[in-house]
C-alpha cells in the first residue's frame, strides 16, 4: 500500500500553504494525500465557552473545508482527513511514521531571511522517522518553475547521504527537475592527518579532487537509477550550511540530511539543517538517516 503524503494543518496561512504544496506533490507522485490536525480540548471558565464536543466539531469542519478546497483544485486526488487528539508535536511525529513525507508550514522572518522555526517544528523534525518538509506562508507554485533545481547536501560516506539522495532524485524525477548536489569541505586540523588519510589524499591528487571523487561516488548509483535526471556536482570549500545557502536562490527545494539518533540532551536537528531551515527562501526537506 502506497504511503500517503501527510500535511499537518492548524488553520494558519503557513499551514494552508503547506497543504497546497503537499497536494501538488501528491499529484506529481500519484500518491494519496492525508490532511491531519492535532487537537486538544481547551476548557474555559466562561459560562458560554464551547464544550469538548463542540470544539471538536469546529476543528473537524475546518479540516474538511481545507480538504474540499484542495479537492476542488485537484479533482482526481485521493484526499483523506483526520483530527488527532493529543499534544501537537507528539501527534505529528506519530502521523509522520506511516507517511511518505510530512509537510508542515513555518512562519517566515520575511521574504528573504527564511523560516521561523518554533519549538513544535524543531521537535517534529528532530524526532520524525520520515522526511519532513517545511513550507513558508508565501510559497507559490511558480517557485517550482522549470529551470529551478532541487539542491541536496551530501556529506560523509555514500551511505550517510543515501536517504537524502533517494528523496532528492525521486522528487526531481516526479517534477522533471535537475539536481544540484553540494559537498562542502574544509581544511582538517593537523591532528586529523594520519598515514592512511594522507595516502588517500595523495591517490586522489589533493583535498579538492578527493572531495569531488567522494561526491561522484555517492551520486553514481542514483545517476544510474534515474538516468533522465540532470545532475550538477558542486564542490566548494566552506561550511556546509554556508555553501548550501550560497546556491539557495536557484533552488525550488533544498534537501538536507539529519542523523536519526538521540544524544544525552535529546534529539537534535543538526547545525546544517538548522541553518538552512532558518535562512533558505524555498521549501526545505529534512531527511533522517542512520
Amino acid at each position: 500500500m502506497a504511503r500517503p503524503i501527510t500535511a499537518g494543518i492548524d488553520g494558519t496561512e503557513e499551514s494552508l500553504a503547506a497543504l497546497d504544496w503537499a497536494a501538488r506533490e501528491a499529484v506529481r507522485r500519484g500518491l494519496p494525500l492525508r490532511v491531519v490536525q492535532a487537537w486538544r480540548f481547551q476548557p474555559h471558565d466562561a459560562l458560554d465557552a464551547a464544550d469538548q464536543q463542540t470544539q471538536a466539531g469546529w476543528v473537524r469542519d475546518a479540516v474538511d473545508e481545507a480538504a474540499k478546497a484542495v479537492t476542488a483544485r485537484h479533482p482526481g486526488l485521493d484526499v483523506a482527513t483526520e483530527v488527532l487528539a493529543g499534544e501537537t508535536a507528539d501527534t505529528l511525529v506519530g502521523a509522520a511514521a506511516d507517511a511518505e513525507m510530512l509537510v508542515l508550514g513555518s512562519r517566515g522572518y520575511g521574504p528573504v531571511v527564511g523560516f521561523l522555526l518554533g519549538s513544535v517544528g524543531q521537535q517534529v523534525i528532530a524526532e520524525a522517522t520520515r522526511p519532513v518538509v517545511l513550507v513558508r506562508a508565501d510559497d507559490q507554485p511558480t517557485g517550482e518553475a522549470a529551470g529551478r533545481e532541487i539542491v541536496v547536501g551530501q556529506q560523509g560516506e555514500p551511505g550517510d547521504s543515501a536517504e537524502s539522495l533517494r528523496f532528492t532524485f525521486e522528487t526531481a524525477a516526479a517534477r522533471g527537475a535537475g539536481v544540484r548536489a553540494v559537498r562542502a569541505w574544509s581544511l582538517p586540523p593537523v591532528f586529523a592527518y594520519s598515514p592512511g588519510s594522507m595516502q588517500l589524499l595523495d591517490e586522489a591528487g589533493g583535498l579538492e579532487p578527493y572531495e569531488k571523487k567522494a561526491l561522484a561516488e555517492a551520486l553514481q548509483p542514483w545517476r544510474e537509477r534515474f538516468p533522465d535526471v540532470p545532475v550538477a556536482e558542486h564542490v566548494e570549500m566552506g561550511s556546509a550550511g554556508q555553501v548550501l545557502l550560497s546556491v539557495a536562490a536557484r533552488a525550488q527545494l533544498m534537501v538536507v540530511g539529519r542523523r536519526a539518533h538521540r544524544t544525552a540532551v535529546g534529539a537534535r536537528i543538526g547545525s546544517v539543517a538548522h541553518g538552512v531551515l532558518h535562512h533558505a527562501g524555498c521549501p526545505v526537506a529534512v531527511v533522517p538517516h542512520r
